[in-house]
Formats: structure tokens, sequence, C-alpha cells
């Protein structure tokens, strides 16, 4: 297939159902050329990824357990052994945390799940970058992209937990960015506004941050998936060759503003 990904080989981390903001990355890398594999957290949600990557002839879609380092071995092995031993591109769009911490204070998040949120959301990209490294190095190189979010840097009410994985999130794509840019192995983020995802139901007020932003962003618009998806085919695209260790925020704009 023509186009800006022709020949380019990834793997897709998080997608869960067609309205994945996942999804919608990788619905744009293979309609430009990319031939990607997927993996998927629980039976529960198998039946949803593998018919979404058969819309994509993916020759790969396998399970993942985030929090295994073996799980995530298998995988890296199994995507090596689809791609010829090569990967171009990773897209990293994996978070978790308890829906009780989404909604109450943050001051009373035990130490376990604060503890699970962050090893979901943030040390997922560590061991994941650091298996993609000797791929992508193969390669001659490749693009490293992962979904954060403003509440990493803001307190944004009830995202609480979710907000300091964030954070830790985006340190990580900066020391990564520094750890793998001597191998040409670029790492970015993608900061969204509110999208509706199933992902986003679980914030208490999640209506609430959408009107918000509707009413105070200077687009005054809502963001969709596929805008998410327009702005990761960048990063991860040669346009953007010379980009690396940043975030690019797809929020009409809110994140510029005070108040």
């Amino acid at each position: 297939m023509a186009g800006p990904f022709a020949g380019k080989r990834g793997l897709v981390l998080g997608v869960a159902n067609k309205r994945s903001i996942a999804w919608a990355i990788a619905r744009r890398l293979s309609e430009e050329g990319a031939q990607l594999a997927f993996t998927y957290q629980g039976e529960r949600i198998e039946k949803n990824v593998r018919e979404l990557a058969d819309q994509v002839s993916s020759p790969l879609v396998t399970a993942c357990d985030v929090r295994e380092d073996g799980d995530v071995q298998r995988v890296f092995s199994e995507a090596a052994d689809a791609f010829d031993g090569g990967l171009d591109l990773l897209v990293h769009s994996v978070a978790f945390a308890a829906a009780e911490d989404l909604e109450g204070r943050f001051t009373d998040t035990p130490r376990d799940r604060f503890w699970l949120a962050l090893d979901v959301s943030a040390y997922s990209l560590v061991g994941a970058s650091r298996l993609a490294e000797p791929l992508m190095e193969a390669a001659g190189g490749g693009s490293i992209l992962t979904m954060t979010y403003l509440g990493g840097e803001r307190a944004v009410p009830h995202y609480n937990v979710m907000g300091v994985a964030k954070a830790a999130l985006d340190a990580s794509v900066r020391y990564l960015a520094w750890d793998l840019g001597a191998k040409n192995i670029r790492v970015n983020a993608v900061s969204a506004g509110p999208v509706r995802t199933l992902a986003a139901r679980s914030i208490a007020g999640f209506t609430t941050m959408e009107d918000i932003v509707e009413e105070r962003s200077p687009l005054r618009r809502h963001i969709t998936a596929d805008d998410v998806g327009a702005a990761a085919a960048y990063l991860l695209g040669d346009g953007a060759a010379n980009v690396t260790g940043t975030t690019l925020y797809v929020d009409s704009g809110y994140h510029a503003m005070g108040m």
C-alpha cells in the first residue's frame, strides 16, 4: 500500500474497542500504509480487538499483561517473528487506575492502588521501550508514542492518582528520548483533551470536563479520537524526524489558558 508509512511495521498496545484512541491511531497508520500488530488485555475484549485487527489485515494479535515482564517479553518476541526482526513504530496507549480512586480524594489513595496505577500507566512504557530498542535499532531507527493528559501537569478534580501516573509518564518520555536518541529512536507524547472513550467513563465528572474545554478553550470545540490519530501520525512519521522528548497538545488550545 502506498503512503507515508508504507513498509513500516508497528506494534499497538492498548486498543479496547472501536472508540479507543489507540484504534483511531492504528486506523490512520494503516490507511497510510503501515502494517500493525496488536495486543489486548484480557479475554473480555479479545473479540473486539481481533475484529478490529482483521480490518487492517494484522499479522499478529496477542494477549499482554503489562504488569508481567515475561508476558511483555513474549509479545515483543512474537512481534519480532511477525516483522522479520524489526520494528519501526510503537504506540503505547495503556493506563489504569481503580474506579474508586477517580471519584473521591487523592489523599485517600491506598498504597497498593497508587503503585498499580504507576506500574500500568507509566512503567509499562519504560519496559516496552526497552524491548522495542533492539528491534528498532535493527530497523535503522524508530518512533515511540504514548498518550498523556494535562492532569499530569495540573490538578484536575477526580483525575487523582492517574494525574500522578501521567506526570511519571511525562518524565519517562523525556528520559527515554535521551537514552534512545543515539540509536535514532524518537519518543514523544500526545496530550489529548477529553475524548469519549470507554476509559473516560470511569472518571467522575467527565462531562463537566468536556463542557469546560468547550467553553474555555481558544477553539471552543470538542476534539475527537480522529484528531488524536492525525497528530499521532505526524509524530510517528518522517515529518517529525527531529522531534523527540516532546508533548503535542490536541485539546483545542485549552492547555494554554490560565482560567
